[in-house]
């Protein structure tokens, strides 16, 4: 299993605000039941295997361009492991275990 966080930012817009285009990559985000996904407020973290995370970025980095704008510029941090299963929640709770008294 992997995780990722992904950023899409639509460039060359008239109006400076994305969140037009984060909420329909939003409910792209639902309607597909493959990837884990937790919106925060630099962008979406992802959670299932290398390749559907891969195929659901692609998908996702499109949004923009078909919403008419020019360029899209997307950022992926992606993490796997194949030692151990792991998640999102998994790796928060290992740090939490470290700070707890």
């Amino acid at each position: 299993m992997a995780t990722a966080e992904l950023t899409v930012i639509s460039m060359g817009r008239a109006d400076v605000s994305a969140s037009t285009y984060v909420a329909e990559i939003q409910r792209r985000l639902a309607a597909q039941s493959k990837v884990a996904y937790e919106m925060h407020a630099m962008g979406t973290n992802l959670d299932g295997s290398v390749e559907d995370i891969l195929a659901l970025v692609a998908e996702l980095h499109a949004v923009p361009f078909e919403l008419g704008i020019p360029r899209v510029y997307s950022v992926l941090k992606l993490d796997e492991r194949r030692d151990k299963e792991t998640s999102l929640g998994a790796k928060v709770e290992s740090v939490r275990a470290l700070l707890d008294p």
